[in-house]
């Protein structure tokens, strides 16, 4: 047995421990337990893939989980143990605050990835990995393994190694901008923490950009009130008279109390913040480099959560640019955030109010929706600028929403009011033709919302273009689980390459009495093309619609094509993709993202869908591109762009076809409530012999000579502080990874590049 932690930490009174397990026989199942001496206590235990573990000590990628991700509540005066059974032995590794400490000092961690290695390759594994891969496969390993190439970074430590520098802040102070806009930070408190509240407006008054004022709404009930942060705020307010306050009469609500400070604001643009969390010292700085050089009228960042126990980072939230489709299935937005007062004022003389009173705890959520509807209308989206960093540090404590997602139940149900709002603006809905909206429900958990559409009136037809040569159980699958489908007016449309087997033919002859659907088979006679055989069928399409659909692609959820509908009738959507999963449940595809190993990759590939990264695989979001194995698109559309690029025949013609659609403004929307299995190359193998390695370079090369301005640019849906390395959206591992900076190419490639016309 090997195992290996890699993460070992203490995070809101809580440890949580990642690492992984190899047992010696992928059938027997390490037993994974945390005890207090000898006593089990309870701990949440989640087992999870771990493909750089598979590709280092496997000879090849297995399904079995390899990693765990461990929490519990943690008493620093006591001793805990991890257990881990398997192969009639048990291991213990002692867990106490000495050791988490010992554990996260950066010495040891170069120590123990250098123990590790070495416990790992014993001569013997060494001698048959350099027989097997040969010398400099070798070498490269060695110098991976110490370098630790596998092993992601503690954030925290990564946080403090890319935040501006004393001197950056230094130069930031005397920067003279074109335009200083006076920056109004408008906080309402209510008998705030007087610890916290100092954090914050400490924060504040550090910023390197000092044209601001902090405009402040207590609430706080004097006769009553446990923390008393009046005593600190005169105090601080007689320092700096950039601090305004107003004292209310009672507290009232939230967004009543946002108002008020509003109501005594000055500023060109209004920055919303919480009372207890902090912002980096750069963050106004940041906010007004953008304002000088976009003139944007809605601005958000990046952010993460501090701990409040020992300060260090943790949770960052690196988000994606501004993606309306994610809006409304989740309030990504959050902090921070600054918003035009003449937007504002706009705003306010519509609705009548900058935040609303029956919006309370979803309130900014509904802030931001309203604006949203405002831009759309005034043809100005592009006017939302998002900061590619943490400005914002969300204080994780007991009574903060950071850390109880459930504290305020009554916030996840105004955040479905919300969006109901913003669905009876019947303007919006008519400059981008949304259809008539039937209800928001709850999604995957509170807080993430799913959209539901009033069914299609006159279903308008929709062909399913499948490629085939043999592999009839595969088909036949296929189009069994098309019959579940609730939307009814389908077309299938087999193109058949090639087949060799007889009962692919009989099966051909017989096939319209196994679906009620409309079935037609015709024949591309070339050799495999997956380009031409797709843009040859288009040619016997007479419907708007075209799905396009491998034969080893089974239908899971009978509203899938039906959810897909709802999205591509918009006028402002080009192209829709589903969730696809493996037979064990984990991602096939959850969207695309340009850039990772060069030109792009499924989104959390291997990954439970439910462990994914800010949980983006379980709601609606655009995306860069979508796979060609279930992808949803309009015909006139297709020709527009002249079909799938036939030069790729067999890699990237599909993320080829959705950047032609975006290069036309439309967005490519990503469903995962359309979910489908997906038994992947089942039909055209593995790229495995030297023809298809040599095919692949080229198509490779073709694709990034074409569009690697694009991928240099970096994907909008994606964030540039996450790994190009890996697609489980890990931040970047600064040993090998620049910020900003794309994906190393292979010299092979580039030489392909130079010489390809």
């Amino acid at each position: 047995m090997r195992y290996h932690i890699d993460v070992l930490k203490i995070i809101d009174n809580q440890v949580k421990i990642e690492g992984w397990v190899l047992p010696k026989s992928k059938n027997k199942i390490p037993q994974i337990s945390i005890k207090e001496e000898n006593r089990d206590i309870n701990a949440k235990i989640v087992k999870t893939k771990r493909d750089d573990v598979s590709k280092i000590y496997l000879k090849k990628d297995d399904d079995i989980d390899l990693g765990f991700n461990i929490s519990f509540d943690f008493d620093e005066n006591k001793n805990y143990f991890l257990w881990i059974n398997v192969d009639k032995k048990t291991i213990k590794e002692k867990i106490n605050k000495k050791i988490i400490i010992s554990f996260n000092s950066f010495s040891k961690k170069r120590i123990k990835n250098f123990l590790g290695f070495l416990k790992f390759k014993k001569i013997l594994d060494a001698i048959n990995y350099l027989k097997e891969n040969g010398f400099s496969a070798f070498i490269r390993k060695v110098d991976y393994s110490l370098k630790g190439m596998n092993v992601d970074y503690d954030y925290d430590e990564w946080y403090r190694l890319t935040k501006p520098t004393k001197e950056e802040l230094d130069r930031q102070k005397s920067e003279i901008f074109s335009k200083r806009p006076l920056l109004s930070l408008i906080v309402p408190i209510y008998d705030t923490d007087r610890r916290f509240l100092k954090k914050f407006v400490e924060s504040v008054l550090s910023q390197t950009y000092e044209n601001f004022e902090l405009c402040i709404a207590d609430a706080t009930n004097y006769k009553n009130s446990r923390n008393n942060p009046k005593e600190y705020l005169e105090k601080i307010r007689d320092t700096d008279d950039r601090i305004k306050i107003k004292y209310l009469d009672n507290n009232k609500s939230i967004s009543t109390n946002t108002n008020e400070a509003l109501s005594i604001a000055n500023g060109d643009y209004i920055v919303l913040c919480d009372h207890d969390d902090e912002l980096t010292y750069d963050a106004l700085y940041e906010l007004v480099k953008v304002i000088n050089k976009y003139n944007s009228l809605f601005i958000y960042s990046d952010e993460d959560k501090i701990d409040t126990a020992d300060s260090s980072y943790f949770e960052p939230h690196f988000k994606s640019d501004f993606n309306l489709d994610m809006l409304l299935s989740v309030n990504y937005i959050c902090h921070l955030c600054c918003i035009d007062k003449n937007l504002i004022n706009k705003l306010v003389d519509e609705y009548g109010s900058f935040e609303r009173d029956g919006f309370n705890g979803a309130q900014d959520y509904d802030l931001y929706l309203r604006i949203v509807a405002i831009l759309i209308r005034d043809n100005y989206l592009d006017k939302i600028y998002h900061i590619r960093k943490v400005l914002y540090h969300w204080r994780s404590h007991d009574l903060s929403t950071s850390k109880i997602s459930d504290s305020k139940k009554y916030a996840f149900e105004n955040g479905e009011n919300a969006l109901k709002s913003f669905y009876e603006d019947k303007n919006v809905l008519e400059k981008i033709n949304f259809p008539k909206v039937n209800d928001v429900v709850s999604g995957f958990k509170p807080g993430i919302y799913h959209t539901i559409y009033e069914k299609i009136e006159n279903e308008p037809k929709v062909t399913i273009v499948i490629p085939n040569k043999d592999h009839i159980s595969d088909l036949e699958n296929c189009i069994k689980s098309l019959n579940k489908s609730i939307y009814k007016n389908l077309k299938i449309l087999i193109v058949e390459n090639n087949s060799v087997d007889r009962e692919t033919f009989k099966y051909y002859e017989d096939i319209r009495s196994k679906t009620d659907y409309e079935i037609e088979v015709i024949y591309y006679k070339d050799k495999f093309n997956y380009s031409k055989i797709n843009n040859f069928a288009v040619n016997y399409i007479d419907s708007e619609y075209i799905l396009f659909l491998n034969n080893d692609v089974e239908m899971i959820d009978e509203r899938s094509i039906e959810e897909m509908m709802d999205y591509i009738i918009r006028d402002d959507v080009g192209a829709v993709g589903a969730k696809l999963l493996y037979k064990d449940g984990t991602i096939q595809h959850a969207g695309v993202v340009l850039g990772i190993g060069g030109i792009a990759d499924h989104a959390f590939k291997g990954i439970d869908d439910k462990l994914t990264y800010m949980n983006r695989a379980t709601y609606v979001q655009d995306y860069s591109a979508i796979t060609g194995a279930c992808f949803l698109t309009k015909k006139t559309l297709f020709n527009s762009v002249g079909g799938f690029d036939e030069l790729l025949g067999v890699a990237f013609n599909d993320i080829d076809l959705c950047m032609k659609i975006r290069e036309k403004n439309l967005l490519i929307v990503y469903n995962p409530y359309a979910s489908f299995y997906h038994y992947e190359s089942k039909s055209r193998g593995l790229e495995d012999s030297k023809e298809k390695v040599d095919r692949f370079n080229i198509e490779f090369a073709r694709f990034l000579k074409k569009w690697n301005n694009e991928i240099i640019k970096g994907d909008i849906y994606y964030n540039p502080n996450l790994t190009l390395r890996k697609n489980d959206f890990s931040i970047k591992n600064l040993k090998f990874e620049k910020i900003n900076e794309p994906y190393k190419i292979d010299d092979e490639i580039n030489k392909i590049m130079e010489n390809l016309k």
